[in-house]
């Protein structure tokens, strides 16, 4: 499809939706059942492409690993084949092999990876040339980079001969990832000691124990739900596989989206959403769970709601640069994202007349969120998503449970 036309809802949204499996679940445990020597029972795999990637690259003997546009297939599988002692090279599209990876690579180095940089320093593509204990355990990190970097060494750290510990420096960004890995680890049988007043985290050299694990729904998909009752006159949506006490830092929707009119009442089989009256304006820090502020963004501008947004750095290196392209795309709404102080602090302007705005056309920049983010936008007026396809990347089902409260169609 090159492009869809999300209309408004005729009648009142009443759903059940039956979400994808979360990626950020799944490719963690997909990486500790490899280290287990593939003996665990998983199940509800996710559908996402980047945790489909995942499993074909971990059957694979191939010697070239494309992730396609997988960040943490590629860094998570950067230090599986490294200590694994794997041969190989790891590529991708054109904008993952813009994505920095230095940080990991200069920590498997630390620890007696051999890795060579096939064209630029620093960034993908990388050839594993094998591993060789450096006898190193302690290593120091910048806690403000990627979460991906640091749960990388955390879940292969076990196979160590000597365990690990590292360090974070600075401040912590994406601490629920952090916290999500360690304790999908404890799950199969890893002993960790984590101090967050020092931001230590110390691994002993231990085995995996192979364990069943049931990977959660997905938050993260959760917030476009939430973005869609939210902006909707009349909706009630039960949405199911996820859990009040959930590993997923994207879980904190549910205490954001309470400021933009949305309630959750958690059922024997999920959430339920229901409408409630919102606020005119909210403060969120984002750090912990980057992935939801383009949702969050649109749905403020839609709904004329002030926000103010701090934590959102890492957003420049994702799957595109997130700040620049909400921008861009918010100002075909009439709305704007203001950067109030220099990569710290930006606000969301509200629209002031929804009823003005005719189809607007969003461009997705190759990146799945967009696309999910802005489509909630149709609840209220229509709304052209652009090259829609790219939702495989993580919800495969999108279009297909949109269709289920209001109609879209092909242009």
């Amino acid at each position: 499809m090159k492009s869809i036309l999300v209309n408004p809802p005729k009648q009142p949204i009443r759903a059940e939706i039956q979400l994808a499996a979360s990626k950020s679940e799944c490719n963690r445990a997909l990486i500790i059942n490899a280290l287990t020597g593939f003996q665990c029972e998983l199940s509800n795999i996710s559908e996402a492409r980047d945790s489909q990637t995942m499993l074909r690259l971990l059957n694979s003997s191939d010697p070239v690993a494309d992730v396609i546009d997988a960040g943490t297939t590629m860094r998570f599988l950067t230090a599986y084949f490294a200590v694994s002692n794997q041969q190989k090279t790891m590529t991708g599209t054109p904008r993952m092999c813009e994505r920095p990876i230095g940080i990991l690579v200069d920590a498997l180095r630390f620890l007696g990876a051999d890795i060579t940089y096939e064209k630029q320093q620093g960034y993908p593509p990388l050839k594993l040339n094998g591993f060789s204990y450096s006898g190193n355990n302690e290593i120091a990190m910048r806690g403000d980079v990627s979460s991906q970097y640091i749960s990388a060494l955390l879940m292969i750290a076990p196979e160590l001969p000597a365990g690990l510990t590292i360090q974070l420096e600075g401040e912590v960004g994406s601490k629920p990832y952090i916290e999500m890995t360690l304790k999908q680890m404890a799950h199969f049988g890893i002993d960790y000691k984590a101090d967050w007043k020092t931001n230590r985290i110390t691994i002993p050299p231990t085995k995996y124990q192979p364990q069943p694990y049931a990977i959660e729904s997905d938050w993260s998909g959760a917030s476009y739900w939430y973005s869609i009752v939210a902006l909707a006159e009349d909706a009630e949506v039960e949405l199911l596989g996820l859990k009040k006490d959930s590993l997923q830092g994207d879980s904190a929707i549910v205490n954001i989206m309470r400021h933009l009119g949305v309630e959750s009442v958690f059922t024997e089989r999920g959430v339920l959403l229901t409408k409630i009256p919102p606020a005119a304006s909210i403060g969120w820090d984002f750090t912990d769970c980057p992935d939801l502020a383009q949702t969050v963004a649109v749905c403020c501008a839609v709904k004329g709601i002030r926000l103010s947004l701090t934590g959102i750095e890492s957003l420049k290196i994702k799957e595109t640069d997130r700040i620049f392209a909400l921008q861009q795309e918010l100002k075909k709404l009439g709305s704007e994202l203001v950067e109030i102080e220099k990569d710290h602090l930006y606000e969301v302007h509200g629209i002031e007349d929804a009823g003005l705005i005719n189809s607007p056309s969003i461009h997705t920049y190759d990146d799945h969120r967009m696309a999910m983010a802005f489509a909630p936008a149709g609840m209220v007026f229509p709304v052209i998503i652009e090259e829609p396809d790219v939702v495989v990347k993580s919800y495969p089902g999108y279009w297909k449970d949109l269709s289920k409260v209001t109609s879209w169609e092909e242009v």
